[in-house]
């Protein structure tokens, strides 16, 4: 399993793509479902960049305090330098399997678009339930890749670009299985969204414009794709004008913790 590889280059792209209306809705929508209010202390597994990170800490406020946790160093970087004047923020490197915080730590945690990428859910699923306190909740949000319709001439060269893309994934339908891994976590789930992504035509400030680039550099090499292929899988997409059509869908699930922690 090879996974995305963040440096500088691919940090800048996932930025761009964060920025996007398109995920500014996702992230407003799960800023309401984790509800954070001022004086709690919440984890951010899988920071990134850093904009939902600003956001909590927004909520919080000095009497609060919010933690980032991401392993990509290029990520971490912008994050710090996003909330460089929050004081009550701080961001550390390293990965959802093991969390380096003490248990009963933290009020709420939340995490979007990481389980996808991790070996052990289950395990890393339990270290979330271990650093929150009694009561605490969690929000999770990840994507069924199943569900990606995208408008392509070349179906076959469409359909190969996507296989390829999927092995950048541990698993590419997680949320099916999720509401049962939170409950054996020690969650009892509460609440269950649907947060699609639709983009009816081709515009760059787009989610599925920006993602374009980001499938490309992965899948180059895989699957017998070359760059010749990859380039024309990409004109014909930016080609389509009002033809085009993008949707996906990305589950979110709320969940609170239930009895003591492991």
């Amino acid at each position: 399993m090879t996974l995305l590889q963040f440096g500088d280059e691919g940090a800048r792209r996932i930025e761009r793509v964060y920025a996007t209306p398109d995920v500014v809705a996702q992230r407003r929508e799960v800023l309401e479902l984790l509800r954070p209010v001022p004086g709690e202390e919440v984890l951010d597994v899988g920071s990134g960049p850093g904009f939902l990170l600003r956001s909590i800490a927004e909520a919080v406020g000095p009497a609060g305090f919010v933690r980032g946790l991401d392993p990509s160093a290029a990520m971490n970087a912008m994050a710090r330098a996003r909330c460089a004047d929050v004081d009550w923020v701080g961001v550390d490197e390293g990965g959802a399997e093991a969390l380096p915080y003490a248990a009963c730590s933290f009020d709420a945690v939340v995490s979007t678009q990481v389980y996808e990428y991790v070996a052990d859910v289950a395990g890393a699923l339990v270290e979330v339930r271990r650093v929150l306190r009694p009561g605490g909740r969690v929000v999770v949000l990840d994507t069924d890749w199943d569900s990606v319709i995208w408008h392509a001439a070349d179906r076959e060269l469409h359909r190969r670009v996507m296989a390829a893309w999927e092995e950048h994934l541990v698993d590419p339908r997680l949320p099916r299985t999720l509401p049962g891994l939170l409950e054996r976590a020690g969650f009892r789930v509460t609440d269950r969204r649907l947060i699609p992504v639709f983009n009816p035509e081709y515009a760059e400030d787009t989610y599925s414009a920006g993602t374009i680039d980001t499938i490309g550099a992965f899948v180059t090499g895989r699957q017998g794709l070359g760059e010749d292929d990859v380039a024309r899988w990409a004109a014909d997409l930016r080609s389509r004008g009002t033809d085009y059509l993008f949707s996906l869908n990305r589950y979110c699930f709320v969940a609170s913790a239930t009895g003591e922690p492991p």
